[in-house]
């Protein structure tokens, strides 16, 4: 089974809970030997923005423009994310919380393979066809408050972003979530919370060892 696992945060995992999430999960399944396992580093890519450049190259590729070394950068860029994703079975995205939302990085990555024809398609009515059901998603989460509360959960706008866009968007399976949340609100209780969190993810990780592909 090929595994990608998105590296969403580039603090130092004795500062960034969700970089603790991923060398956690990274070190559980070092040794499966049924899973393939690829990081994708977002901080690492050459990920330029989204722009009318993007736009601009489409146009150019129609018409057969010649492209502009800011228009071959974006489309490569873009190309690597969709390829990445078309050649797993599972990817594991670990990231934070940043004021709300995903870090723009993971935004970038999102935006590159949020893709009509790819990732999802209408029919002839309009209705939209989700094209990677074959695919499954587990999402390894950290948040220094608390938003699992009725009150504030209608603001995260990670998790609940990540889930519409990779299971209602793309159709894929979500099989499997670790939310740390809490440790920046209640620090006297901190070390016990990110404890209990990372032992989930270890479980999680080996129980992938043992899904079928």
């Amino acid at each position: 089974m090929n595994v990608l696992v998105i590296k969403a945060n580039n603090r130092p995992a004795a500062e960034g809970v969700s970089s603790r999430m991923y060398e956690t999960f990274m070190e559980a399944v070092k040794d499966a030997k049924n899973l393939n396992v690829t990081t994708y580093d977002i901080f690492e890519e050459d990920m330029p923005y989204l722009s009318q450049e993007l736009f601009s190259a489409f146009g150019k590729l129609q018409s057969g423009g010649e492209l502009t070394d800011g228009e071959q950068r974006l489309l490569a860029a873009k190309q690597k994310a969709m390829d990445a994703l078309t050649a797993t079975d599972v990817v594991v995205f670990a990231f934070p919380l940043w004021n709300l939302t995903i870090p723009a990085k993971l935004q970038t990555f999102v935006d590159y393979v949020y893709a009509a024809g790819f990732a999802f398609k209408y029919d002839a009515q309009g209705n939209m066809l989700q094209l990677m059901t074959d695919k499954k998603a587990v999402f390894l989460n950290a948040r220094g408050g608390v938003y699992s509360s009725p009150e504030a959960a209608p603001m995260e706008m990670s998790v609940n972003y990540m889930r519409n866009v990779f299971g209602g968007v793309f159709g894929m399976e979500i099989i499997g979530e670790v939310i740390i949340e809490g440790h920046n609100a209640m620090p006297d209780k901190a070390a016990a919370i990110i404890e209990e969190g990372l032992v989930k993810v270890t479980e999680l990780a080996k129980n992938l060892a043992y899904q079928p592909a």
